[in-house]
């Protein structure tokens, strides 16, 4: 059996259609499929367009939570309650190509590869900033980091169960799931395609929530911030007692204090600057010890399909 995953915040509009699509493919398989759809506290229909889907057909199933709690969240929560021998995670929006999932399951039933990934061969469409920075991004944390990330890679993509139970035991809060894919291993292969564009509503992802989800991963994946921080606190002392030094022996053989408040507030203020930005650096790792050691849930669950039962 195939389990599908997929993660719907505000997606009353693309569920049905991709549900459509997702029956066209389902005959070209040979499998059967459950399909996982998790609630990510729309404000819309949502959840009654899910709870009419798993009334009328007994293999879909949907998790709803409590509140937002992210995608990340979300395909955590699908990933715990797949039972599929394969396992694949979709966006709702069909930015995901659904036709492409045979030939992921052929690839993975006729080689010894573990996950088959897709990524998308360009960002046509995508604003300019934007794919500049996602650029820079998949440049910078494979610079950094030791795991590596493919640019343009998805979370689309279809895993055997040994990975998603490999995937499962790093129960971490703070996940950033195209780290953790590329983190436990197993012999991926990708698949490309040209950028799609939604089929139907708005995405969720402003520029500023791309931009924190990279910051996270960076955070995530490499301690390499925290060298820079250290380092530029060290060259900072050093550059100081080297100035102090050169001011007192200018005073002492030529009798001429340091002049100028202008250039001593510049180097106060530049000081303060650099002290302030290590100390955010190491801020935001305390900050994500902070919600470990907390030992928080990753996601309540408010109701399941199971409720349509009773």
């Amino acid at each position: 059996m195939i389990s599908v995953i997929v993660p719907c915040f505000n997606e009353e509009e693309a569920i049905p259609l991709f549900f459509a699509e997702m029956e066209k493919v389902k005959r070209k398989v040979s499998h059967g499929f459950e399909y996982i759809f998790i609630n990510d506290g729309s404000k819309d229909r949502t959840l009654e367009v899910l709870r009419e889907l798993a009334r009328d057909n007994d293999f879909v199933r949907y998790i709803s939570f409590s509140r937002n709690f992210g995608k990340e969240a979300a395909l955590y929560a699908g990933l715990q309650a797949a039972k599929g021998e394969l396992v694949t995670v979709m966006d709702v929006d069909l930015q995901d190509p659904p036709e492409l999932l045979p030939q992921m399951v052929e690839m993975i039933e006729t080689t010894d590869i573990d996950c088959v990934g897709t990524r998308r061969a360009d960002r046509k469409g995508e604003p300019l900033i934007r794919n500049l920075f996602a650029k820079a991004f998949y440049h910078l944390i494979n610079r950094i980091s030791e795991t590596e990330m493919v640019d343009g890679a998805r979370d689309y993509r279809l895993m055997t169960r040994q990975m998603v139970d490999a995937v499962l035991e790093l129960t971490e809060h703070n996940r950033f799931s195209k780290g953790l894919f590329s983190w436990v291993g197993f012999k991926t292969e990708y698949i490309s395609f040209e950028n799609q564009e939604r089929i139907a509503g708005k995405t969720s992802w402003s520029f500023w929530e791309l931009f924190n989800y990279s910051i996270d991963g960076i955070v995530n994946f490499s301690d390499v911030p925290l060298n820079i921080a250290s380092f530029v606190g060290a060259f900072s002392c050093i550059a100081s007692g080297i100035a102090m030094l050169f001011i007192i022996v200018r005073a002492l053989i030529f009798g001429d204090p340091t002049s100028g408040w202008p250039s001593l507030v510049t180097i106060i203020l530049f000081i303060g600057g650099v002290q302030l930005l290590c100390i955010g650096i190491i801020g935001k790792y305390i900050g994500k010890i902070f919600m470990e050691t907390k030992k928080r849930p990753v996601y309540i669950v408010k109701e399941t399909e199971k409720k349509l039962e009773q």
